[in-house]
């Protein structure tokens, strides 16, 4: 099993998730963070600067089985793109076991 951590645009996550969906990744959590990227310059919009040194995201962690994970790698890297700066990273590392608590099945059974 692989613990899939991505970090994308708030304003893709809903086509992120609509992706992982059609190739049936179903569950997975997501948080709303704050992060600091490479770029340092500041915008002006109506008059008035702000800093993109505090970048807004959404942080989604998923597990899949090892057969999973190339598919969403490659759903997050397709859908989460738009070609420009501060895109967002994926992280993939090991699980070394999952329960689901309720039938305390283990394994990838408890993640499915």
């Amino acid at each position: 099993m692989k613990k899939v951590e991505a970090i994308i645009r708030k304003s893709k996550f809903d086509e992120v998730k609509k992706a992982l969906h059609q190739i049936e990744v179903n569950f997975f959590s997501y948080w709303d963070v704050t992060g600091v990227g490479n770029e340092k310059q500041g915008h002006v919009y109506r008059g008035v600067s702000y800093s993109t040194s505090d970048i807004q995201r959404r942080y989604l962690v998923i597990v899949v089985s090892d057969d999973f994970l190339e598919k969403t790698v490659n759903v997050l890297l397709d859908t989460a793109s738009t070609g420009n700066v501060g895109d967002g990273k994926i992280f993939v590392s090991d699980v070394i076991e999952a329960y689901r608590i309720r039938t305390k099945e283990s394994g990838s059974a408890g993640i499915n």
